[in-house]
């Protein structure tokens, strides 16, 4: 069957189980826009208001539910603007296959209109990219990107294709997914000598990473920690990966981290990180996190390891079944003391809380009207951080944020993506009002889809986590941190077709609750904050685990 170009592109998409894709139309991608026309009963496609929101919409298609999230882009602004969305997704290995349009090969080099190269703009912050000039080579490119994305660790492919390519007509051959790419077997060697280390460990800690949800291993976590009875601690992108109501679950570890995740860190003398990179935040000084303790890595990305923390052992291959080796060979333990220890820092941290209108008392009360399922989206900044440590998160793929790029303005594109992903459910996106300005222009998208998140807005007027470190480290010299916006997010919410609200107090933000989660629409709550409100505890940057600031 002869098809046009364009037609295979959206064929191909199809063809991989493809059922919605994110975008904003434009000259270079109109042949895409007539095929995605005449295909619209079996591809739904988003319109978003800006492409970056396009993106991150995308990328939280893919978190919340496994599958590569598709985005489509014209060429020169329209694939720039994707290009924060496309490293966001790559920096927490995300599967976003991105396709953009570009001018007629006869016109790439030429400084045409709206020409970009934009496979060399992204080549540092994809897993691939590809620039398709002939029609003929469209299927089977489309096929290997989404090989790529989905293979080992996940991330990002972009697919350019010039107008003459979509336009020239071609032999299609169906479409169909290719394999994905088989992972190398691991050193049996490595699970006898890391089973050793675990077997004599007297205070084992496991620190778990997003690559435990991408992998579908946690059962398998929490079976490993039941066994070798250890605690777990938890990267920001594997906080989903456990129960909460799990006793072993202590939370997030790192800069801002909880006090029992940071105390157990810190007195383990065995480390098994499974699915995590070491970054920065979540070690401190390295020679430091290292000093008097073993450590065991776990990882599908033979790129990981010793790259931020030399490790003892190190077990590269599928986390499932990395678990499910080591669960068979390490022996069944008890550490009753060590586990009383992680007990009592819980009890000493539950202990400092107040009452009160603050971030903690707004996200518990949120919680109560969410179930397990609900899926969370953040942006970036102290909200965020906030929600890492008092949101208790039940089922993987339920916490949307990014964590690597650390993107402002990804929350809303994230929670219509994942709204969208799942039949228009329920998402609550919590942000702040820096990063909400971001990409706020993204809830008329929400609003025309009729998408009912509910957006909880921690308004403090403040650049809040730039200004603690002013706070703590330049002398409360508030550099254009201090933002003095008067923004209505009631009128803002109603202006867009939406409804919002004002929450000074518990009882306020009870009744606008009550209403956001009776509405069948979007919905802002406006929760207004002290802007001297921390993120606590916070290990200073270059500081270490017995640095960590705690009141």
């Amino acid at each position: 069957m002869k098809l046009r170009g364009a037609a295979i592109v959206i064929e191909t998409l199809i063809a991989h189980g493809v059922t919605d894709v994110f975008g904003y139309p434009g000259g270079a991608v109109l042949e895409l826009y007539n095929e995605l026309y005449s295909r619209s009963d079996r591809l739904r496609h988003i319109l978003s208001c800006h492409e970056q929101g396009a993106s991150h919409a995308a990328d939280g298609y893919a978190r919340a539910t496994g599958r590569p999230g598709v985005v489509i882009a014209t060429s020169g602004p329209g694939a720039t603007n994707l290009v924060t969305g496309i490293a966001t997704a790559y920096l927490d290995s995300s599967p976003l296959i991105a396709i953009t349009g570009n001018v007629s090969s006869n016109l790439i080099g030429k400084d045409s209109f709206q020409e970009v190269d934009i496979a060399g703009i992204t080549m540092p912050v994809t897993k691939h990219n590809y620039i398709v000039k002939r029609a003929e080579d469209i299927e089977d490119t489309l096929c290997e990107a989404f090989q790529i994305a989905c293979s080992g660790r996940p991330g990002p492919v972009l697919v350019d294709i010039t107008k003459d390519a979509q336009i020239a007509e071609v032999e299609f051959y169906g479409g169909s997914p290719k394999a994905l790419f088989a992972v190398p077997e691991t050193d049996l060697d490595a699970f006898e000598k890391a089973s050793k280390l675990i077997d004599e460990s007297e205070k084992p800690y496991i620190y778990c990473g997003g690559g435990v949800i991408s992998s579908g291993a946690g059962k398998l976590l929490a079976d490993f920690a039941e066994r070798i009875d250890a605690p777990v601690g938890f990267s920001m992108m594997g906080l989903s990966a456990m129960d909460c109501d799990n006793p072993r679950k202590l939370g997030m570890t790192g800069m801002h981290g909880t006090y029992p995740a940071i105390k157990m860190n810190e007195e383990a003398d065995l480390i098994i990180a499974v699915g995590v990179r070491f970054s920065d935040r979540a070690t401190g000084d390295k020679d430091e996190y290292r000093k008097n303790t073993k450590i065991v890595h776990i990882d599908i990305d033979d790129a990981e390891i010793n790259k931020n923390i030399s490790c003892d052992v190190d077990i590269v291959g599928n986390i499932s079944e990395s678990l499910s080796a080591l669960c068979k060979v390490v022996k069944k333990s008890s550490h009753a003391e060590w586990n009383a220890l992680a007990e009592n820092y819980k009890r000493e941290a539950e202990a400092k809380f107040t009452g009160g209108f603050n971030p903690r008392s707004i996200i518990r009360a949120v919680q109560k009207f969410t179930g397990k399922n609900t899926i969370v989206a953040t942006d970036v900044g102290q909200h965020q951080m906030w929600v890492a440590q008092y949101y208790r998160f039940s089922n993987p793929r339920t916490f949307l944020t990014s964590g690597g790029l650390g993107t402002m303005g990804f929350g809303m594109g994230a929670a219509i993506g994942a709204s969208s992903a799942n039949g228009a459910a329920r998402t609550v996106l919590f942000t702040g009002d820096g990063s909400f300005h971001m990409n706020l222009n993204e809830f008329a998208t929400a609003v025309r889809y009729k998408l009912p998140i509910v957006v909880i807005v921690m308004n403090n007027n403040v650049l809040g986590m730039v200004r603690q470190w002013q706070t703590l480290f330049y002398e409360k010299r508030y550099s254009q941190t201090v933002l003095d916006r008067v923004t209505d997010y009631v009128k803002l919410a109603e202006a867009f077709g939406g409804t919002g609200y004002k929450a000074a107090n518990l009882e306020e933000l009870q009744n606008a609750l009550d209403g956001a989660f009776k509405s069948g629409g979007p919905v802002i709550i406006d929760c207004a904050i002290d802007r001297d409100e921390m993120v606590l505890p916070m290990i200073p940057a270059g500081g270490s685990y017995a640095d960590a600031i705690y009141n």
